[in-house]
């Protein structure tokens, strides 16, 4: 077992400012921004280049987006894009924003990691947005935790945390009106900065050739997740219990709902709900569904027990009494659950955990890899 005083989250990182993750969760997640500098210290920092990001945009799989400003108008189209449809480098006030470079990227989705001192359910894509000299998206407010890593070039951002979130009309964005900047940071390669949500903000590219990297944090909204989750269950639910009143009188009024139906109906949702053993599977399965644009590709070689990592794409989590991944739940206990357990923590597992592993965890294993879901490491 791990001590408190060994324990990664304890330690002051350059990602947070020397600050460890512990004293940011304390002091920032959820509260304040933070403005870091060199956040990555000597590390390298594109985890895309400029052609390679433009190439992204014109392929169908990966979501991206173009934003021109022109003046007081602004236009919006969603890609893919060909190279010859995106503006001259050298025009104005255009962004190129292209969404989920984890799933595509080594390099970004080793960058996602890098912030795993937060929840894996809380983690949710890294997007880059490209801009020339003026480019940006307008002042907004975002409803999640962002972390902005300038890669290239200079941005300014404004930032305020107003009361006042009425929108410009008639915009393709969702541009604040009346905001009020309270802060000033001109961002370079290696600059961040955190921000919580409903944080007023806007980035302006300065000079030009601005890539900045968006790390995003999924935040559910209530009715939302609820929806999901009773939809989940209910088709999980085997309760074909009928409708049954043996005891209705005629009736004069033939458009009144039974009171009957109504006290069944309710009864019908609370039975649903209070089956705690189907809620968590509905959440982790919810929580752990791949994007709609995620694939995964079937092994070029035969399974074997050996050191296996998780494919980028793959979501797992778990909680005390199930394992969870993409969208899928299994029921585990013992040290089969401290296996797959330590597989969603680490990510992987070395070939002397498969090998001691029992023959049910190995034959998951198995499926999990024939699925994509997992791969052989190359060591």
């Amino acid at each position: 077992m791990t001590s408190a005083a060994s324990s990664p989250t304890v330690l002051p990182t350059t990602l947070l400012g020397g600050l460890s993750p512990d004293q940011f969760m304390l002091r920032h997640w959820q509260k304040k921004p933070l403005l870091i500098r060199r956040a990555l210290g000597d590390q390298a920092l594109p985890p895309v280049e400029r052609a390679q990001l433009f190439a992204m945009a014109g392929d169908a799989a990966v979501e991206s987006r173009l934003i021109v400003k022109q003046g007081d108008a602004w236009s919006l189209r969603h890609g893919p894009f060909k190279r010859s449809v995106l503006p001259p480098l050298k025009q104005a006030g255009w962004t190129l924003l292209v969404q989920g470079l984890d799933l595509h990227l080594p390099a970004a989705n080793d960058l996602l990691r890098r912030f795993r001192f937060v929840p894996d359910a809380r983690l949710d894509d890294v997007m880059v947005s490209w801009a020339s000299d003026g480019g940006g998206v307008g002042p907004h407010v975002d409803s999640y935790d962002v972390f902005l890593l300038q890669i290239s070039g200079q941005r300014r951002w404004r930032i305020g945390h107003q009361r006042d979130l009425s929108l410009v009309p008639d915009m393709p964005l969702k541009i604040l009106s009346h905001f009020e900047p309270q802060e000033e940071h001109l961002l370079g390669a290696g600059d961040m900065l955190y921000l919580p949500p409903r944080w007023a903000h806007d980035g302006v590219a300065v000079g030009g050739d601005c890539m900045t990297v968006s790390v995003g944090f999924r935040s559910p909204q209530r009715g939302a997740l609820a929806a999901e989750l009773l939809q989940r269950m209910a088709e999980a639910s085997e309760d074909e219990t009928l409708y049954r009143d043996p005891s209705q009188a005629a009736t004069a009024t033939p458009g009144a709902m039974p009171a009957g139906l109504q006290a069944f109906a309710q009864d019908a949702l609370q039975r649903l709900v209070a089956d705690s053993h189907s809620l968590a599977c509905a959440l982790g399965e919810v929580m752990t569904e791949p994007k709609p644009r995620v694939w995964f590709d079937e092994p070029q070689v035969a399974w074997r027990p050996g050191r296996v990592t998780l494919d980028r794409r793959t979501r797992m989590m778990y909680d005390k009494r199930h394992v969870f991944i993409n969208g899928e739940s299994f029921r585990a206990g013992g040290a089969d659950a401290r296996l797959m357990h330590h597989l969603a923590d680490r990510r992987e597992l070395t070939e002397q955990q498969i090998r001691r592993a029992s023959a049910d965890a190995q034959a998951l294993l198995k499926d999990w890899f024939e699925a994509g879901w997992l791969q052989l490491a190359h060591d």
